[in-house]
């Protein structure tokens, strides 16, 4: 079997992808905008966040993400939410430098050799989801070991904050996998692969290439 890596994130028009879910989610930097994704919630955007979530068969997460949901989603276990029943039930493989102690059931600490762990997820889970997780999602994308890239990008810009793509990014190129969807807030879902090296060219008169 070779399973998937996928990158979910939400993000705002101007790249920014820190605490979307909560004023308290990561307020490092003194980030005054913590749970700017709340007030476009509306029901076609959660049925599509929902279905997304019910394809993970484990969850990868960058420190500061898992501690965040080890707090959250356990106490919402039997309460009738599928996205409770389904991280509490996958396996959680968390990246730290550090020695994490992990509560939350079914956690592992990933090893020093991302590559080797990658591929060893791949081999393992038919699907494996990174959510949110700002700063390991970086080193995923700077490596290109990812398989899909899930964006959700929101109508609002805020000028500061902990960016998907900040300066220094490796460059790359991303191929569109299905129309994007859109919801009647304004939030639209584009879904990506990795699609090799920036290639460069000139624009003709007509505005194709020439």
């Amino acid at each position: 079997m070779t399973g998937r890596i996928v990158i979910d994130i939400f993000m705002t028009l101007d790249g920014v992808a820190q605490a979307p879910g909560g004023p308290d989610e990561d307020p490092s930097g003194g980030f005054p905008f913590g749970g700017w994704q709340a007030p476009f919630a509306d029901r076609a955007s959660g049925e599509q966040i929902v279905e997304n979530i019910t394809r993970i068969d484990a969850l990868l997460l960058g420190r500061r993400t898992y501690d965040i949901f080890a707090g959250y989603w356990p106490a919402h276990a039997g309460r009738g939410s599928v996205i409770a029943d389904v991280l509490n039930g996958v396996p959680k493989y968390v990246a730290s430098r550090g020695e994490p102690t992990l509560a939350w059931a079914g956690s592992t600490l990933l090893g020093a050799d991302l590559e080797a762990e990658i591929q060893a997820l791949r081999a393992r889970h038919a699907e494996t989801h990174v959510i949110g997780s700002i700063d390991f999602a970086h080193s995923l994308l700077d490596a290109g070991l990812f398989d899909e890239l899930n964006l959700w990008v929101y109508p609002l810009v805020l000028g500061r904050g902990k960016k998907v793509f900040p300066d220094g990014a490796v460059p790359a190129t991303l191929r569109l996998l299905d129309p994007p969807f859109g919801s009647e807030t304004g939030a639209v879902r584009l879904r990506y692969a990795p699609a090799g090296p920036v290639a460069t060219g000139a624009m003709g008169p007509d505005g194709t290439d020439a």
